[in-house]
């Protein structure tokens, strides 16, 4: 076992360590610019941006510390594993630009720059092109009223989206009612009968009091 856990220890000159940091530099920079090309303005935050490049100068530098010494990777492992991340992800492609990030810096830090440039390059490529990738925009259709409209506000619904508006809350007490639909966005901005606004249409029933659109998107600001 000892055998096993003996240090292997490859001594980096200052030279290779300058020349690691900078490569991490360089390829940070590339994740920086995916980041913020790929991203539209509502989610981009360009701190978050800032940290992926100091995220891939610090696991170089970590990896320069470690090398191939398995000993001292096994105690940093347990060190950082009672270190929790609580930052609030925004964008689940987020997770993708840390993971890039650290990959690049251990990479670098024990001098292998091939892999990291030519991976780098690829997904680079594969986040802009997914870049235009949005979520499925949806519309939330709000609707408070009397109980005596209830059986209209459904007919009317029905027939303005032609069936496609799917009813996800139907609340009621004796004499009011709440109704909520979701509508997609393609379904949303389809012509409405007599080309009115699914607004004047509930307004025009007799008991309708309020009528809420809200749209919901995974990118907040769109």
């Amino acid at each position: 076992m000892s055998a096993v856990l003996k240090d292997i220890t490859v001594t980096l000159t200052v030279q290779q360590i300058l020349v690691n940091f900078l490569v991490a530099f360089i390829l940070g920079l590339l994740i920086f610019l995916s980041y913020r090309f790929s991203h539209s303005a509502a989610v981009y935050s360009a701190r978050f941006n800032a940290s992926l490049l100091m995220l891939t100068v610090v696991a170089t530098m970590v990896m320069s510390v470690i090398g191939h010494n398995i000993a001292l990777s096994l105690g940093m492992v347990g060190a950082l594993s009672i270190v929790r991340f609580r930052t609030a992800i925004k964008d689940p492609r987020d997770t993708t630009y840390i993971f890039w990030s650290i990959a690049v810096g251990v990479c670098c830090g024990v001098s292998e720059y091939m892999v990291p440039a030519i991976g780098s390059g690829a997904v680079f490529l594969i986040m802009l092109l997914l870049g235009a990738v949005r979520s499925n925009e949806r519309y939330l259709l709000i609707i408070h009223a009397r109980e005596c409209a209830a059986v209209e506000i459904e007919r009317a619904v029905l027939v303005a989206y032609s069936g496609k508006a799917t009813m996800r809350v139907k609340n009621s007490t004796k004499e009011d009612r709440e109704y909520i639909y979701e509508v997609s966005r393609q379904v949303y901005s389809q012509k409405m009968p007599e080309s009115r606004s699914i607004n004047d249409i509930l307004y025009g029933i007799e008991g309708v009091e309020r009528v809420d659109v809200i749209m919901q998107s995974e990118e907040v600001g769109q």
